[in-house]
């Protein structure tokens, strides 16, 4: 019997023999399946980075020539979050200031080489490194040891200046001691300020009926809460690279909101809002679906607790009943029934490799998928007993402890990921036919014994990036954004993040997410809604797995940034912006090229 993908010619299992990947520096499907030890050894371990080899012991040739002396030099690997871009070796700056960066970057020019900002490297896509570059005329530039310094500036609102290599969970640490917080963030909190801006990073949240903005908070990305931020670029005067500080205001300041590693941004200065307390609420009861059921009828869906309490997240591991669902309230008493927590990550069953996941990634490797379901379920399992074991069903504190809760320790997984712009009352009909694809898609592989996805989806909910909510007047969109609102539609002001996950390797995956892929784009279009990337994440897929689509990547993707927008500020004007100020592209590698040509 063929299998669904089979069923298409548009979409083969494998690319013919001796054909090479449609994109330079994305993974081959042989590459990741060949790889699905090293993911497997990194989801058992933990994933740290590895230390920096100094030059003087780094015994790799040739060594950058005519280096900067001053600045601290080695030699590191690198690995993304799931573990299938990888690169050995790459000669690696440690700066201690943010000139030190002018002065590489000068260096790079006038050597041929290119320099890549490296965060905590939590991220999915090849915009730091792709898979199997030539990194031979690459330098990573460590943000993260020096490039830490961060300052709370009192004022109406308070804002917070902070370089770029400092930690979120260390951001939002500090704001806390001083009354401030963010209306949503990340879940995960060991990543760098740089990175979760080049991408738009977000949390889940939007308004309640009648609930009032605080000031300096925004129900956008974190992108939004930018009010200057500080970039080494060209400056065509002085002939060299150069800091130059843009604000809020600044037409050109756009594209670098969201620059996707086409920039080097050194230190931003974000606005806040006034610390809020929130009760979290752990429910491993609505049947999934119901929860995600079709618009009206009966039992409680998702758009009903979204209705009550604005901030939301479902986690639903396939082949299973219910779903994992958090919502979070704005609460300044503890309830009665509420445990406080006075610090973050409360779930610690979700952020270690058990025996079982071990096992489970080990038949993974020899291509064995039979246990999936029983595997599904008993990760459910663990969530369910862990809330009661862990008395975290029910928790209350600062914003920072009930929102970031996944930890490096985590299981590493692959994530597609997707934006979802449309209108607040169309929300549960994006997710109903999301999930009766998915669904229905899982159901047609497992006929035919496959099982492409054993990991969960996640689903958030976020508003728009809404200049009207960053206290600068006439403050710019961030160009790039997922979540940047349409003129030309202004009744959509609310974005579904849709991810789906899997483990690395998994077989017939590469075949599933490309039909979920095309799917997506090809429902969510018209009057209704539009789609962008989930920039971090899997998206652009084609016969090689994520990104190998040239068509998207060239295509759609770029499109999906011009569409309703206009020509002063779409993706074009952002890659004229990106070349004005780096026009030699050291800021830049083999995939931003094709992407951001």
């Amino acid at each position: 019997m063929p299998r669904p993908s089979d069923t298409n010619p548009d979409h083969p299992t494998d690319p013919p023999a001796g054909a090479s990947n449609p994109l330079p520096g994305v993974p081959s499907r042989r590459a990741i399946l060949g790889g699905i030890a090293g993911a497997a050894a990194l989801a058992a371990t933990g994933w740290t980075p590895v230390g920096l080899i100094p030059a003087t012991r780094a015994g790799a040739a040739p060594a950058p020539p005519n280096f900067p002396p001053g600045i601290t030099l080695g030699v590191q690997q690198y690995r993304n979050w799931s573990g299938e871009l990888r690169a050995d070796d790459v000669w690696t700056a440690v700066p201690a200031r943010p000139s030190d960066v002018v002065v590489l970057a000068n260096w790079a020019r006038a050597n041929g080489y290119r320099l890549r900002p490296r965060g905590m490297s939590h991220n999915w896509s090849p915009i730091l490194i792709p898979a199997g570059a030539d990194t031979s005329h690459t330098l990573l530039v460590d943000t993260t040891q020096n490039l830490t310094a961060l300052v709370v500036n009192p004022g109406s609102p308070t804002t917070v200046t902070v370089q770029t290599g400092c930690s979120v969970e260390r951001l939002l640490t500090q704001l806390e001691q001083a009354g401030r917080g963010m209306i949503a963030t990340t879940a995960p909190g060991k990543l760098s300020v740089g990175g979760v801006l080049a991408i738009g990073a977000h949390g889940s949240g939007i308004p309640t009926p009648g609930e009032t903005l605080p000031q300096g908070g925004t129900y956008g990305t974190l992108s939004n809460l930018v009010l200057s931020l500080t970039a080494v670029v060209w400056d065509q005067a002085a002939g060299a690279y150069v800091l130059k500080t843009f604000q809020r205001n600044d037409p050109e300041i756009g594209p670098f909101l969201v620059h996707l590693g086409r920039a080097f941004v050194t230190e931003v200065t974000l606005q806040t809002n006034a610390n809020q307390r929130l009760r979290c609420q752990n429910f491993y009861h609505d049947q999934i679906g119901t929860l995600l059921g079709p618009p009206g009828g009966g039992g409680k869906k998702l758009a009903d607790y979204i209705r009550d309490s604005g901030r939301v997240e479902v986690i639903w591991f396939p082949f299973t009943t219910v779903p994992w669902l958090k919502v979070w309230s704005v609460a300044p008493s503890k309830p009665w029934v509420s445990t406080r927590i006075d610090s973050p990550y409360p779930y610690t069953f979700a952020n270690f490799v058990t025996e079982d996941q071990a096992h489970f990634l080990a038949d993974i490797a020899t291509g064995n998928v039979s246990a999936t379901e029983v595997f599904t379920n008993a990760e459910m399992a663990v969530v369910g007993s862990g809330l009661i074991v862990t008395w975290t069903w029910d928790v209350w504190g600062w914003s920072k402890n009930t929102q970031l809760f996944v930890e490096p320790t985590t299981l590493r997984i692959h994530e597609g990921g997707w934006a979802v712009l449309t209108a607040r009352a169309d929300v549960q009909r994006v997710l109903n036919e999301f999930f009766a694809k998915y669904t229905a898609l899982l159901g047609a592989y497992k006929a035919n014994g496959q099982y492409p996805c054993n990991s969960p989806i996640e689903l958030r909910v976020t508003g728009v990036d809404r200049a009207s909510e960053v206290v600068t007047a006439n403050a710019v969109e961030p160009t790039l954004s997922a979540a940047r609102p349409r003129p030309d539609h202004p009744e959509w002001d609310t974005v579904v993040w849709l991810d789906v996950a899997t483990l690395p390797g998994t077989p017939a995956n590469h075949d599933f997410y490309q039909q979920m892929d095309a799917w997506i784009w090809g429902n969510y279009t018209g009057d209704y809604a539009c789609v962008r990337p989930e920039w971090s994440k899997g998206w652009a897929y084609g016969v090689g797995g994520a990104w190998t689509d040239t068509a998207a990547v060239t295509g759609r993707i770029p499109n999906s940034f011009r569409t309703g927008l206009p020509t002063t500020s779409n993706f074009d004007a952002a890659r004229a912006t990106f070349a004005k100020y780096d026009p030699g592209r050291i800021f830049s590698n083999s995939f931003l090229d094709v992407l951001l040509p």
